[in-house]
């Protein structure tokens, strides 16, 4: 029979498993080259902070039950009883299940690692008339997994000198090569992932 700390690390862990949508949904993409579906979840960030205080309260409440000293009772039930508590009743299950809720609200800040790497810059020669410089404002975007997954993109297009996204100003900056790239294909590029260029300025250099 499940006790009250046991239906309390469900809540648990889908409170932290809600917390770590908005992340984890666009190495989802990535990893499964699915396009569009990388902002899906965006509308949780808000919300964040109480999905991880929710996680944090259950699982302490949870490992307060099971660590708190018993009373004579329930000793003398559980001699009565002589049944060995079961795995799924157990420290040890308990303990697995706290790492992995732990691992879910922590994810954005290791995220990064499922994202390969840019390509090492290699030596270009462009004109200098060629080069154009493009900040775009992209909405959708709510943590450091969201930037990575833009910079994957334009990774894939042919021109792109140089790029800087940051999800906490919601932006883009693309060095680019007009002769092989153009600011259609940039933003095709972006919203491919699901975000979505919402304003387009020309920097002048």
């Amino acid at each position: 029979m499940k006790t009250e700390s046991q239906n309390g690390w469900m809540v648990g862990v889908v409170a932290a498993v809600a917390a770590s949508l908005c992340c984890i949904t666009p190495v989802l993409a990535l990893l499964g080259g699915i396009g569009g579906i990388a902002s899906t979840f965006s509308w949780i960030e808000p919300y964040r902070p109480y999905l991880i205080g929710a996680t944090t309260l259950v699982f302490g409440f949870a490992w307060y039950q099971k660590l708190k000293p018993r009373k004579k009772d329930e000793i003398d039930c559980e001699c009565e009883t002589d049944e060995k508590p079961s795995f799924w009743q157990s420290k040890r299950f308990l303990g697995i299940i706290t790492i992995i809720a732990a691992l879910l609200v922590s994810f954005p800040h290791y995220a990064h690692i499922f994202y390969p790497k840019s390509p090492a810059a290699n030596v270009v020669i462009v004109e200098k008339s060629n080069i154009q410089q493009v900040e775009f404002k992209i909405s959708g975007m709510t943590c450091q997994s969201c930037s990575e997954h833009v910079n994957h993109a334009l990774d894939g297009v042919p021109g792109v000198l140089e790029h800087s996204t940051s999800y906490e100003h919601g932006t883009s900056l693309v060095k680019f090569d007009v002769s092989k790239a153009s600011k259609a294909k940039l933003v095709e590029a972006v919203n491919s992932t699901g975000y979505t260029v919402t304003e387009t300025k020309i920097i002048e250099n």
